[in-house]
């Protein structure tokens, strides 16, 4: 950690003084009122004890990132780890997965699966249809309910835009796009037309990705010695010719967005919109680079196609009536499809799963200022899951197929809450906000399709509440200083994922259901403070501590009565999700911007934290999902139509001695030190990207990421980011 901090203060030093430039920041630190979607509503940034950050159409424009992942990390705020190219699961503030939520449009996109291994259902967004990317930051279940523990990711959409005129107008925007890392194809189109009161539109976007080429230097056990072919009936291991390409992990996808929208007074707004994401089938990279006694461990691992659907019917209405002065009911319709394919190594029995779930959910949100001093919003929310899951297995010598225990039973989730927020403005400078939401839920689960003898009753009821709450101030101590502090409480409801499923995890380990699961909950409390001197620099520093309580983790379990039972043909140890443990993370962010002369810009974003969860013996390890240090740095620099930045982007090592437990046995995933035992090296990459608008409706794009050609993880991944990789785009408005 210390040499990649170093390294990048001395980035910073070597670009301050040097004249090349920026500005393209994903983090906005001025204290001028940006607006930001806190409690669902949009509001001036300053009003709020909460930190949020925004990344623009322009600054994604620029950034120009493959995937909603890769537009997360490039904030240098938010850490995303991948175990496959077909990946990104966003790390905050020490949770992950199912302790994070993800918001569309206000439309909660947490399933009842949605589980606390690594999750890539944030690739399903396109990053093409986004008006605005929100990161709220620490537990927002007040707003959002369930799993806003360590943060929530508030994606909002581009809106079909209205003509000012009354004459019917069409606009619209293509881009063509391709990176060398991996032979990148994509290609995206939409298209507006607008009348005075009807408009349309309609969004298309196509990726494709080849398999991804690591760097050249680096550590070697990052390197892809081996491929599997299937010859004569029998799995083989075969030398790759290119060991530095990571094969297999190629994919496609495509996206479709359909929105309507009737404005048929001042007073109501009304939109139909349509999502649609299909991927092609994509390979777990870290199954393939798992050996057992020198030999890959499966001769197949991959996903079958990620599918979601939205249809999402909102209602805004302004006006200011006994009950509020703004109202939004949204009604969410979901589908979400995933499978899981796998077959050991020589073994003749392919298995898959495959799950669906039916999302329902609405909510009604209502604000009403109830004087100059008071604001309140309010509202209700129910959501409903659907959740369907099935196994097979096939014999692929003779084409055999019968039924195989599921990964899910058949399950239906239901949440039902309220939730009431107060700001009181007590002047202009200060701010104080109290809110509470109180949650109930309930899980039906019909374990039968398990195909297995139960140690309980194959039919089970799980109802139970949940009650959250926060209260925060916003101090503004003169024009250019702000302080905020902030104490809430988030938490997570026990999911199908978490209470009923069965599912090979590690080597040799089986997860069974536990119906027996609680609630568990995040106490935090915030403190950040932002200053800005004169038009020449801008600072923010934000501390934070979280506790958990009730947590849910992974711990040996007895089946039956039994430690161990035979899973897929071989005997295996149990494992099962419990409310045994607590944890607790605490760390700090810190961003600066320097305003150079001639167009110059200078940032940095650091972000530090440190995390322990209790483990079953009763002693600490430190927590999974605190990353290590991680940040960027960057100089930019913009004239007229020409924009440039050199950034650098970098990760702390972390020593054998501060993984935790559960990784230390993933030799696959990370580098060995000189005792053979796995950690996380540090690294630092130098980028430069360049965008320059040619017309006033056209952009070209270009960049080199890594130049380096560094061989280089992300701490927790199974697969290497790119290497030496080249970009090239070309934008068209009209």
């Amino acid at each position: 950690m210390k040499k990649v901090l170093f390294g990048a203060m001395a980035f910073s030093i070597f670009l301050s003084g040097s004249a090349i430039a920026m500005p393209t920041d994903s983090i906005e630190l001025e204290l001028d009122p940006i607006v930001v979607s806190a409690l669902r509503w949009q509001r001036p940034k300053k009003e709020s004890p909460q930190r949020i950050i925004a990344i623009t159409p322009q600054q994604a424009r620029f950034q120009n990132p493959q995937t909603t992942a890769d537009l997360l990390g490039i904030s240098g705020e938010v850490f995303i780890q991948k175990s496959q190219l077909g990946g990104g699961s966003p790390m905050i503030r020490g949770c992950a997965t199912n302790r994070l939520l993800y918001a569309i449009d206000g439309i909660r996109m947490n399933t009842a699966i949605f589980r606390s291994g690594n999750l890539q259902n944030v690739i399903s967004i396109d990053p093409f249809s986004l008006e605005k990317t929100e990161v709220l930051f620490g537990p927002s279940s007040v707003g959002y309910g369930s799993d806003a523990m360590g943060g929530v990711m508030s994606f909002t959409t581009k809106q079909a835009q209205l003509s000012k005129t009354n004459q019917w107008l069409a606009t619209g925007s293509a881009t063509v796009r391709h990176s060398s890392a991996n032979n990148e194809r994509t290609g995206h189109f939409d298209v507006n037309v607008g009348g005075g009161q009807w408009a349309f539109l309609s969004s298309i976007s196509s990726f494709h990705f080849g398999d991804l080429r690591q760097g050249s230097h680096g550590p070697t056990e990052y390197l892809k010695p081996l491929l599997v072919q299937r010859q004569d009936g029998k799995d083989i291991a075969i030398d790759n010719p290119n060991p530095l390409m990571q094969s297999p992990s190629g994919y496609s996808q495509i996206n479709l967005m359909q929105k309507v929208r009737f404005k048929p007074s001042d007073t109501w707004d009304l939109q139909y919109a349509f999502h649609y994401s299909e991927t092609s089938d994509y390979d777990r990279y870290d199954r393939h680079t798992r050996l057992r006694k020198g030999i890959p461990r499966y001769g197949e691992w991959k996903y079958g196609p990620q599918t979601w659907m939205l249809n999402q019917l909102t209602a805004a209405h302004n006006d200011s009536t006994l009950f509020y002065d703004q109202l939004c009911l949204r009604i969410g319709v979901q589908r979400f499809g995933e499978s899981r394919i796998d077959r050991g190594w020589n073994k003749n029995i392919r298995t898959t799963t495959r799950e669906k779930v039916d999302a329902y959910s609405f909510n009604a949100d209502f604000s009403k200022t109830l004087s100059k001093s008071v604001a309140v919003y309010y509202g209700t929310e129910y959501v409903c899951n659907n959740v369907h899951s099935q196994g097979e297995a096939t014999d692929i010598i003779s084409g055999k197929t019968e039924a195989a225990p599921s990964r899910y039973p058949q399950a239906i989730w239901q949440s039902g809450a309220a939730h009431l927020q107060a700001v009181y403005k007590y002047s202009s400078s200060l701010n104080i906000e109290a809110g509470i939401r109180y949650n109930i839920y309930q899980l039906q689960a019909d374990f039968s399709n398990h195909n297995m003898e139960l140690s309980f009753s194959p039919r089970q009821i799980n109802r139970k509440g949940a009650l959250t709450g926060n209260i925060g101030i916003a101090l503004r101590l003169a024009p250019d200083w702000q302080f905020s502090l902030n104490a809430s409480r988030g938490f997570r409801t026990p999911n199908v994922d978490d209470m009923d499923k069965l599912y090979e995890s590690v080597a040799n380990c089986v997860v069974v259901p536990n119906p027996n699961l609680k609630s568990e909950y995040a106490h935090s409390i915030e403190a950040s403070i932002s200053k800005k001197v004169a038009n020449v620099l801008s600072m923010e520093m934000a501390a934070y501590y979280t506790h958990i309580s009730n947590a849910m983790v992974r711990r040996d379990f007895r089946f039956n009565g039994q430690d161990s039972i035979f899973f897929k043909g071989e005997k295996q140890k149990v494992l099962a999700i419990q409310n045994t443990a607590a944890a607790y993370v605490y760390g700090l962010h810190f961003n600066a911007k320097a305003y150079l002369p001639m167009g110059f810009e200078l940032s940095t974003q650091l972000n530090w934290q440190q995390g322990k969860e209790e483990l079953e013996s009763g002693t600490y390890s430190p927590l999974r999902h605190a990353a290590p240090f991680f940040g960027k740095a960057a100089l930019t620099y913009a004239l007229d139509k020409f924009q440039m930045e050199l950034y650098t982007l970098f990760q702390g090592k972390r020593d054998h001695s501060d993984m935790p437990e559960e990784e230390k046995t993933k030799t696959e995933m990370y580098a060995l030190d000189a005792n053979g035992k796995v950690y996380a090296p540090s690294w630092m990459t130098i980028n430069l990207k360049a965008q320059y608008r040619a017309s006033t409706n056209l952009w070209l794009n270009v960049g080199i990421e890594n130049i380096s050609d560094l061989r280089y993880r992300y701490y927790s991944s199974g697969i290497s980011a790119p290497g030496r990789n080249f970009t090239a785009s070309v934008s068209y408005n009209f």
